[in-house]
């Protein structure tokens, strides 16, 4: 279906819309944690599965996209997903304890992450290849910002209404996208009927015993069996849904498509640029409290100018990708990343807010001009047909390094060893910035499958 350009902009405005709040609802629990344990009565360690589970299955359903995308219309997969997404809010907001709230919460998970890749896909998909620096800039934005805002949103909540006005903020929004959608959503894409490959989706389900793992390392000692054998179960499966993909003619999701290097690329520099951001928008607040000592409503207004710097340079770090090309922006961000980590590092000492600031700022501007041009790097290897199996792979693989970053960060932390973090970081944006010269500035005609 042709799409005129005024017609695409507010196509591509109702899935970011849409994105933003469900993006909003994967960070923003973290600051109502402590009301979740006294209105249930759990520890922190239960109550922490509400981020958790909701990761979980959202990684699990990512490879499953490429799949829906080809086998239904976009406009239903999309309300439907709203749909879902606004059921399982229901079921929490009104839910009479735990569990019933996890179910809810674990429908939440299941449409950000079939949305995740596939709104990116689509929109990569009904963009010319000139515009998608500038498009995918606006991606990034809605992404960084929904991070950075989720835990004001709901800190801000809090401070006047009970915690089920966090969820009521998703309902009142997502009726207004909803509402949007059957007006402005269109099926843009001809829908190809593939058979649904159920070993597949067994063998991916490694992919949560992984990520379960990553969460758990630092519980654990050398006699945690139970997890240990969780890890060997989950890299078995994983071997095999490789293997399974790469020997099928019409595999579940294109793995064949790792042996391109730019997109190989856009995959490594995309995961590394979300690590640095994730690990800043978690570590920073706690520097704040526990080194500058300021309280937990200043630590997180701390973080606004650099979450505003991000939103303000995503789109144009994007126009200046269409027009100079991608490897210098990228360049250009690792370059922040690597300035940014090491002046915390240098300057942690003085114990001054205004200077983590600007470093906070410096590193969050990195991730304007890397994450959303390596991801759309990436996709411009790709044929448009192998577009939603490269979103998903990405999305996927963000998912599972940003999840690394978190325990990573919060392993070297121990007992407030804030350098040993800046230093860790540091050195992963350095390799990361002789990954940036291995990009190829001229590629042959994208591949199909």
């Amino acid at each position: 279906m042709a799409l005129t350009e005024k017609s695409r902009k507010w196509f591509v405005t109702t899935l970011l819309l849409g994105t933003f709040t469900m993006s909003i609802s994967q960070s923003s629990l973290s600051t109502a944690y402590p009301t979740f344990m006294k209105y249930f009565n759990l520890p922190a360690s239960t109550v922490a599965w509400l981020t958790t589970g909701f990761m979980l299955i959202m990684s699990v359903v990512m490879p499953l996209s490429p799949w829906l995308m080809d086998n239904f219309h976009f406009k239903p997969l999309y309300i439907s997903l709203l749909i879902n997404f606004v059921i399982g809010t229901l079921i929490i907001i009104f839910a009479p304890n735990f569990p019933i709230m996890m179910v809810g919460r674990l429908m939440e998970g299941f449409s950000v992450g079939v949305l995740f890749p596939s709104y990116q896909s689509i929109i990569l998909e009904i963009t010319p290849q000139s515009q998608r620096g500038t498009v995918m800039g606006t991606v990034g934005l809605v992404m960084g910002s929904a991070l950075a805002v989720g835990p004001i949103i709901s800190g801000v909540l809090l401070q006047v209404m009970n915690w089920q006005a966090i969820f009521g903020f998703f309902l009142v929004v997502l009726t207004v996208v909803f509402l949007l959608a059957l007006k402005t959503v269109v099926s843009p894409l001809k829908i190809k009927s593939t058979k649904f490959d159920f070993v597949s989706v067994f063998m991916s389900l490694g992919i949560i015993g992984l990520l379960y793992f990553i969460n758990e390392i630092s519980h654990m000692t050398a006699t945690s069996y139970v997890n240990w054998g969780i890890l060997v179960v989950s890299l078995i499966l994983l071997y095999l849904f490789v293997r399974r993909q790469l020997r099928m003619s019409q595999p579940l999701l294109h793995l064949d498509i790792l042996s391109i290097l730019n997109f190989d690329l856009g995959v490594a520099l995309t995961s590394l640029s979300y690590m640095s951001l994730i690990t800043v928008t978690i570590v920073m607040p706690l520097y704040y409290q526990q080194i500058l000592g300021l309280t937990p409503l200043w630590s997180g207004l701390a973080l606004v100018p650099a979450a505003a710097l991000l939103s303000w340079l995503n789109r144009r770090s994007g126009r200046l990708a269409d027009r100079i090309g991608f490897k210098p922006v990228i360049m250009v961000g690792f370059g922040l990343f690597i300035i940014g980590w090491l002046l915390l590092l240098i300057c942690s000492g003085f114990k001054n807010i205004w200077i983590a600031v600007v470093c906070s700022m410096i590193i969050e501007s990195g991730n304007a001009f890397a994450m959303m041009p390596a991801t759309t790097l990436g996709a411009n290897s790709l044929s448009n047909d192998l577009i939603p199996h490269g979103s998903s792979i990405i999305a996927t693989f963000r998912q599972v390094l940003g999840s690394t970053a978190i325990v990573l960060a919060t392993v070297v932390l121990g007992d407030r060893n804030f350098n040993g973090v800046f230093l860790t970081f540091l050195i992963l944006e350095i390799i990361a910035m002789g990954l940036v010269f291995m990009i190829k500035d001229t590629q042959k005609a994208p591949i199909h499958a």
